[in-house]
């Protein structure tokens, strides 16, 4: 199976640049600039960054649509076990 990198869209439909979705044959990365924030598995527990997930605000909105909720949501779900803070770069 093929990995394929995919333009994020902005609220324009239009792609936004330095922002990608990386699909893999295991799950869905998000990347911001040169930096990974996320990774979605198919199968197991959602993982951001430790030092980039809440970089900027750029990228926090970009991951919010990646993850498709909130900061707060996010922050609950990494507080809670449900996501893994990991060196993903």
């Amino acid at each position: 199976m093929k990995i394929k990198v995919k333009p994020m869209y902005g609220n324009s439909n239009r792609s936004v640049p330095n922002q990608y979705q990386i699909i893999t044959p295991k799950g869905i990365y998000f990347q911001s600039y040169n930096s990974i924030i996320a990774y979605k598995p198919y199968y197991g527990k959602t993982e951001l960054d430790e030092y980039y997930w809440d970089y900027s605000r750029t990228t926090g909105k970009y991951r919010n649509m990646f993850l498709n909720e909130y900061i707060d949501e996010t922050r609950e779900k990494i507080k809670s076990g449900k996501y893994k803070l990991t060196n993903l770069n």
